[in-house]
């Protein structure tokens, strides 16, 4: 059984309980149960990686010992601008330093050793910082001409195309031009190592992977929430 590292997010407030007993809401981890079934349909075994472990590069340093695969999953907060040497110039949602501190490492771990990762939304994100690029702190603010990447829609319905250059993504949807959904304010600005493999109509940038690595790959959608057979394909490089 192969062992893939699954990025989780956290919430302060989790939903308060219903009924006459006081049940507050509570601080929690979470993560899409829809990443983690897709990966134990192609027989991979997900462990999940809370955000702010007490010693996050002593913790990628144990994971290397067992894990065959990351996935870093992106959730509801920004990378901010220090880690890339940018300032905040325009919207800055939640932080998290301790979810942000961890991806990076493992996203730089995987980047060094050759180990399959692939970075989905924020992760994309998370990549391309780590490959030594920067990203686009908010697309209203410093890419004028953008569409709306924030779907008024349901992400499980697409939103927009992706024109998608040859490459192992391309491969694995099996056509140049794809639809996914869209639930970004932030955007990969410079790639750095990575080589940017897909665009959205006005250009801003959806797809990104890692030359000559084993499996190095970032989407700016949510695959997981679209159809299973395309996010199964990706999910299968990892098994």
């Amino acid at each position: 059984m192969k062992l893939v590292a699954v990025t989780c997010d956290r919430r302060d407030r989790g939903p308060e309980g219903a009924g006459p007993r006081i049940r507050p809401g509570r601080p929690e981890v979470l993560v899409k149960e829809s990443v983690l079934a897709a990966l134990r349909r192609v027989g991979v075994e997900p462990l999940l990686l809370p955000p702010a472990p007490q010693d996050a590069a002593a913790l990628v340093a144990r994971l290397a010992d067992f894990i065959d695969g990351v996935v870093i999953t992106g959730g509801a907060f920004d990378i901010h601008p220090s880690h890339y040497g940018g300032v905040v110039s325009g919207r800055l949602d939640r932080v998290d330093e301790g979810r942000t501190g961890l991806e990076l490492l493992l996203a730089r771990f995987c980047i060094q050793q050759d180990l399959p990762v692939l970075g989905i939304c924020g992760g994309e994100q998370a990549l391309a910082v780590a490959a030594g690029g920067s990203l686009i702190g908010d697309l209203l603010t410093d890419h004028p001409g953008a569409q709306e990447h924030e779907q008024p829609t349901d992400p499980a319905q697409p939103w927009h195309p992706v024109r998608l250059d040859p490459s192992a993504l391309r491969r694995a949807f099996g056509q140049a031009e794809i639809q996914v959904n869209s639930t970004h304010h932030q955007a990969v600005a410079d790639p750095g190592q990575m080589r940017v493999v897909g665009w959205s109509p006005d250009g801003v940038v959806e797809a990104v992977e890692l030359p000559g690595h084993r499996f190095c790959i970032g989407v700016q959608w949510h695959p997981e929430l679209l159809h299973d057979a395309p996010f199964a394909a990706l999910a299968g490089a990892l098994a």
